[in-house]
C-alpha cells in the first residue's frame, strides 16, 4: 500500500507515518523544509529500510506548489491507497483582535490544502474503486475553540469539506473519515507549563487512525474525536 501524508515531519502527521512504515506502507511525504524531510525520511528508514520514502518540498498553503506535489506522488507510485490531509497551522487569537491576515493564512493550508490535494488524488483511487481520504481536523471543528479565532473557522470549513467528500465518495468505495484530537503534544505546546500527562500523545491519534484500516469494506469509520482523558484545555 502507498500513501500521502502532508505534514509529516512533526506532531501527529510523523507519527501517523510511522506508523505506516511500521505497517510496511510506502509514503510520500512533503514539508516547507528540505532539511527536516531528509531527517524524517532517514529516521523513518532506519525503522523499516524495506519500504520506500518518497519526500517532496511543497508549501501546501499555495495551490501550484500541491499540484507538483501530487504529481510528483502519482509518478512515483503505481498506485495511492491512502490520503492523510494532515497539514496545518494554528495562530491564536480572537477573531476581533488577531492580526490582519489570520484568516486567509490558516484558510489556505488548513482548508485549501486538503482541498487542492484531494482533487488531484482522489481521482486515481476512483479508478481503483477504493482507498481511504482522512481529514486531521480538530475539536475545534464543531465547538468554540478559546483564543482560537479563524483557526476555529478553518477547521470548521474542514470538517464540512471532509462530510461532503464522504456523501460523495460513498459510490465509489472509498472511506473518507475526519479525525478531530483535542490537545495533542507538539511543538506548539513548548514552554506552556502544563504536566505532560495532561494532552495526549501524537502516537495517540496514530493508533487511533490505524483503527480505521481494520474495519471490513462494509464500515467506515466517519468521524473520530479523540480527547485527552481530563478533557479539554
Amino acid at each position: 500500500m502507498n500513501a500521502i501524508i502532508t505534514g509529516a515531519t512533526k506532531g501527529i502527521g510523523l507519527a501517523i507515518a510511522q506508523k505506516f512504515v511500521e505497517k510496511n506502507i510506502n509514503v510520500a511525504i512533503c514539508s516547507r523544509n528540505m532539511e527536516d524531510l531528509e531527517e524524517t525520511k532517514s529516521l523513518l528508514q532506519s525503522a523499516n529500510n524495506s519500504v520506500k520514502v518518497l519526500i517532496h518540498k511543497a508549501d501546501v498553503s499555495i495551490k501550484a506548489e500541491v499540484e507538483k506535489f501530487a504529481e510528483y506522488c502519482l509518478e512515483q507510485f503505481t498506485t495511492v491507497d491512502i490520503l492523510i490531509n494532515n497539514a496545518g497551522i494554528f495562530i491564536p487569537g480572537k477573531i476581533m483582535e488577531e492580526e490582519e491576515g489570520a484568516l486567509e493564512a490558516m484558510i489556505e493550508t488548513n482548508l485549501y490544502s486538503a482541498y487542492h490535494l484531494s482533487r488531484a488524488v482522489v481521482p486515481s483511487m476512483q479508478k481503483m474503486n477504493k482507498g481511504f481520504v482522512i481529514n486531521i481536523a480538530s475539536i475545534a471543528s464543531f465547538m468554540a475553540y478559546p483564543n482560537g479565532g479563524s483557526y476555529s473557522i478553518s477547521k470548521f470549513a474542514l470538517k464540512g469539506f471532509s462530510q461532503v467528500l464522504r456523501e460523495e465518495l460513498k459510490e465509489d468505495g472509498i472511506k473518507v473519515t475526519t479525525v478531530m484530537p483535542g490537545a495533542t503534544w507538539s511543538n506548539s505546546w513548548v514552554g506552556v507549563d502544563l504536566p505532560e500527562s495532561r494532552l495526549m500523545q501524537a502516537k495517540d491519534i496514530a493508533e487511533a487512525v490505524w483503527s480505521i484500516f481494520e474495519m471490513s469494506p462494509a464500515a467506515v469509520l466517519e468521524e473520530l474525536i479523540i480527547r485527552p482523558q481530563l478533557g479539554d484545555l
